[in-house]
């Protein structure tokens, strides 16, 4: 008897093997709280009160200090190359043009680029925020008021001064703002100046010229006084010659008279 009313309930209650019961008991409730915070107690509350650290305050307000100073940032490649390009710049160059870079269209830049390069010139476009930092730390320094706003530089190994004047002229919208030839810094009008200087051949034909007439000169001052010691020494030798035939031939058996002493030169 109890064995199938056992096996009735267990069939009714327990759900075959591989399917979850449709209704599950959950036990409701709220959970049993073993713990709770434990109050301070009143003395002690005032002895954590009295001695609590209470740190001192700066005398200076922070806020009226200079802030920390930051951490150095590394120079990136493309700056540390731009760097040695400048500085190469600056050293194989003799010429070095700074004008002003304005808004030139593509074809007219190229244009422009090819003309100086007939002459031997260059022109290059660097960055004032890498140029300026080259400059103060050498002996262009004073080139740096010349770098305001967007520049370029016209650089060339000898001093094309006079072709790029007359390629510049071309091109009136870009104007020239000085330079400086051979560590000699030079404004616009020094370079008009300089332009119209003769060439190197004419000056060192001058120079020769000017040269040969002082070696003459100093050859003919050089021959002047001979010459005319000779003359005197001739002169003299003839008017004793002309004395000498003047004279009457003295007696026999007394000596000639002794000749006069010569006049002194």
């Amino acid at each position: 008897m109890a064995a199938p009313v056992v096996g009735l309930l267990r069939g009714r209650l327990l759900p075959p093997a591989g399917r979850l019961p449709t209704l599950q008991a959950v036990r409701h409730g709220s959970k049993a709280v073993t713990r709770h915070r434990r109050v301070m107690h009143f003395e002690r509350q005032k002895l954590m009160a009295v001695t609590e650290y209470i740190p001192p305050k700066p005398a200076v307000n922070p806020r009226c200090l200079p802030p920390p100073p930051s951490p150095p940032q590394e120079e990136s490649g493309l700056i540390q190359l731009l760097r040695r390009e400048i500085a190469a710049v600056f050293q194989d160059n003799r010429m070095i043009a700074v004008c002003q870079n304005v808004a030139l269209s593509a074809e007219d830049k190229l244009l422009f680029r090819h003309r100086l390069r007939k002459h031997g010139i260059v022109m290059k476009i660097f960055p004032n925020q890498v140029l300026k930092p080259f400059l103060e730390d050498s002996k262009y320094q004073n080139l740096m008021p010349l770098f305001v706003g967007h520049n370029l530089l016209l650089v060339s190994a000898e001093p094309k001064v006079k072709e790029m004047i007359r390629v510049l002229k071309s091109v009136p919208y870009l104007p020239l703002l000085g330079g400086c030839i051979d560590d000699t810094i030079l404004s616009r009008q020094g370079f008009i100046n300089y332009s119209k200087l003769p060439s190197l051949a004419v000056v060192r034909g001058e120079l020769v010229g000017g040269l040969a007439l002082l070696v003459a000169q100093t050859h003919s001052l050089l021959q002047q006084q001979p010459w005319q010691l000779t003359a005197l020494l001739e002169q003299y030798v003839r008017q004793q010659r002309e004395g000498h035939a003047e004279e009457p031939a003295p007696a026999s058996g007394m000596p000639p008279p002794p000749p006069e002493p010569a006049p002194p030169s």
